[in-house]
């Protein structure tokens, strides 16, 4: 009954996001985003900092990536590597599009860095959705969860192209997709071991978040390191918390995950 109730919590969220982001008004992608605090060019690369950052996201991404195809990694059935694998993919494809978009940021480049970054969000949900509340929902989440947001991102492309430019629908989830993580690891606890380290995952997006809103105070203390840089840093930091998290975890006794009923053997 305790379990139920939790899932309609979380089950209510996400219809209310869903709401949010058909309803809220529509909002283009501010010009002034693309003007980040560091320009500074280095071995011929324009905005060097913000572009030679990412390489931080592709070696979280790609060590993500061992952990998870590592035999001893622990796992009560194959298939529920799947979402982490994805989740390490979009992680090294947010590095690649960042790099990219940063070279020379506009609308169009900004587009290959947020859809792997919608992989990596939507992934992530899915490997919790299979870690606390049911094995099998959690695998059959996965595509249509990475479809919804690719759509998000699809739609805010074809939007601005369009000249009604409307970003709604991707901050929204977003925002959707990082408190979300919050909510179950608040009402569920995972099967695993180390299920409280996803709360370290969230601390780093806010973290990130706010390195992002500081970019220029931050670049103006010794003009060293933006803020915004740093943010890709906080960001991939939060790649290497769920490698840790894999590399340690432990399947909790029976007693604690009795309550999984769709365990795919």
């Amino acid at each position: 009954q305790r379990m139920a109730t939790r899932t309609r919590y979380i089950v209510a969220f996400t219809a209310l996001s869903v709401l949010a982001a058909l309803l809220l008004p529509a909002m283009p992608q501010p010009v002034a985003y693309h003007d980040f605090a560091d320009h500074r060019e280095m071995l011929g690369v324009a905005n060097f900092l913000d572009v030679a950052s990412n390489v931080a996201f592709v070696l979280a991404g790609v060590v993500g990536i061992a952990v998870v195809l590592r035999p001893r990694t622990e796992f009560a059935s194959n298939a529920e590597r799947w979402p982490y694998a994805v989740f390490f993919a979009g992680v090294v494809l947010t590095g690649l599009g960042s790099a990219y978009y940063h070279l020379v940021p506009d609308n169009e480049r900004l587009f290959w860095d947020r859809l792997p970054m919608t992989i990596a969000f939507m992934s992530l949900i899915a490997a919790q959705v299979v870690d606390r509340i049911d094995t099998k929902t959690g695998l059959a989440l996965l595509v249509p969860m990475l479809l919804v947001g690719a759509a998000s991102v699809l739609y805010w492309r074809a939007t601005e192209r369009a000249g009604a430019g409307n970003v709604m629908p991707y901050a929204v989830l977003q925002g959707y997709s990082v408190v979300i993580l919050f909510l179950m690891a608040l009402l569920q606890p995972s099967r695993y071991t180390r299920g409280n380290d996803i709360y370290w995952v969230f601390a780093g997006y806010v973290l990130a978040k706010l390195l992002e809103t500081f970019d220029r105070q931050l670049l103006s203390l010794g003009h060293l390191v933006s803020g915004h840089t740093l943010k890709h840093l906080a960001a991939a930091f939060a790649g290497l918390v769920v490698c840790r998290m894999l590399w340690l975890r432990r399947l909790q006794p029976r007693s604690a995950g009795a309550h999984f009923s769709g365990v795919v053997p």
